[in-house]
């Protein structure tokens, strides 16, 4: 049996989850009422999939028995199960429904975590996202680019642009892959990422959600929290002038911007490197299952 919790202790627990989540969530479900944007944090619920009223949701996890009528509300998601103390995640139906995602997670988490962290790339993924594009064309094109467009496409092109991350190099404009030190695939991703990307940090909130609601949703928030952490920095380094928005950019053009960068990306290294640990014993303890090991 594992861990029991009572309802007085899981539902406190359910309650701080979402006040704690709700300081991201409300603020954006007011701007999608009235239409308006945020260049830095809708990325948070646009480019991740994982709905503000899913990160609203609180799981325990595995090897966690809620007591309590209250807990019987769970038993709505099929991954959840009765015992004789409670309700409890269903390891082994999770495990089976879910076995790719397991593993992929698992290998990918562990490989990452295998290696140093490489701080030399600088934030340019996002100057070479915008590369030699019309100004109609740029992502976010209601905000100015600090120094023009002359004067990014200049920074790509005095710079050496080495970014490893699929999924950052995939919206490199046309005009900008060709300059990357290296060429990504979905295939290679597991050989490429490493601990000191600001993106593969970031997706540590994208690995604790394709697991949920296997993944205990403590451990969601706290990836959630990294990535809104490391957003910032990944948009005060972009070529994006965003004071209106109160943030002061890191100018990566010169020395002292990029080495401010690295400084910062290797702290963002470091607070994700536990975080990286728990999503790697998690996918062990879900790949331990007997349907799993099948």
């Amino acid at each position: 049996m594992g861990v029991v919790l009572s309802e007085a202790e899981w539902t406190a627990r359910r309650d701080a989850h979402a006040d704690r989540v709700r300081r991201w969530t409300g603020p954006h479900h007011e701007r999608k009422a009235t239409g308006r944007k945020h260049p830095v944090l809708d990325f948070l619920f646009s480019y991740y999939s994982h709905r503000p009223s899913r990160l609203e949701r609180w799981h325990p996890g595995p090897g966690v028995v809620l007591e309590g009528d209250a807990a019987l509300a769970y038993l709505k998601w099929p991954v959840y199960r009765r015992t004789a103390d409670g309700v409890t995640l269903d390891v082994e139906a999770f495990a089976r429904d879910r076995a790719n995602t397991i593993g992929f997670a698992g290998r990918l988490l562990t490989a990452t975590a295998g290696r140093a962290p490489r701080l030399g790339c600088f934030g340019l993924h996002e100057w070479a996202m915008v590369y030699r594009q019309r100004p109609e064309q740029v992502r976010h094109n209601a905000w100015p680019l600090r120094l023009g467009s002359e004067g990014t496409d200049r920074v790509v092109e005095s710079q050496r642009v080495q970014c490893g991350h699929f999924d950052a190099f995939r919206f490199f404009t046309p005009d900008a892959r060709p300059l990357n030190a290296v060429q990504p695939t979905r295939e290679t991703q597991a050989d490429l990422e490493q601990p000191g990307c600001l993106h593969a940090n970031m997706d540590l909130f994208k690995w604790a959600y394709k697991l949920d609601p296997a993944t205990p949703s403590e451990l969601v928030a706290d990836c959630f929290e990294l990535a809104a952490r490391i957003r910032e920095l990944d948009m005060r380094a972009s070529p994006y002038d965003l004071a209106d928005l109160g943030y002061e950019p890191v100018r990566i053009e010169t020395a002292e911007g990029r080495a401010e960068y690295a400084r910062q990306q290797s702290a963002f290294a470091e607070a994700a490197r536990p975080l990286r640990a728990r999503l790697i014993e998690l996918t062990e303890v879900l790949t331990a299952s007997p349907v799993a090991a099948r």
